[in-house]
């Protein structure tokens, strides 16, 4: 599980990438818009982690989309928290899920939803997406702007 702290503990320190999400920190500061429905998006386009079975890279394009309540994910400790899956075995499905249960444990948001586009393996791309649940009312979504895999077509 991830550890997580009111304030940012990495920023300003020279920080080796965390061997995995086990041991990676995450970091969250105060959302000085907290009276304000509004969705901020992180975009980590060269995602990778391993296959538990071959142990060989899986690449995916995640969109993390989420409407922040009284906390905001600190950046830098998301960007280590992401690059501790490249050594990291376990499914598609598993990893994307994952990243967005750690999150809303760590900030409670208003909603949060993630999208995995998985380049494929074995001639099948995986997407996966997971949610927390309904969008508050009048919060504008926009589409996650990763086209389906049309391969070299």
């Amino acid at each position: 599980m991830t550890k997580s702290h009111d304030g940012p503990s990495l920023l300003g320190k020279h920080v080796a990438l965390p061997a995995s999400p086990d041991e990676a920190e995450l970091d969250r500061v105060p959302n000085p818009q907290a009276d304000t429905d509004y969705l901020a998006r992180f975009t980590a386009p060269e995602f990778t982690s391993l296959c538990p079975v071959t142990g060989q890279p899986d690449f995916a394009h995640l969109v993390i989309d989420y409407a922040p309540g009284k906390w905001l994910v600190e950046s830098k400790s998301l960007k280590l928290y992401l690059g501790s899956f490249r050594n990291h075995g376990a499914f598609h499905e598993d990893c994307t899920v994952r990243i967005g249960k750690d999150l809303v444990s760590l900030l409670e948001p208003k909603y949060l939803r993630i999208g995995g586009y998985w380049y494929p393996r074995g001639g099948m791309p995986i997407d996966v997406f997971w949610q927390t649940g309904e969008p508050p009312k009048g919060l504008w979504l926009p589409e996650q702007g990763v086209p389906g895999y049309r391969g070299r077509g």
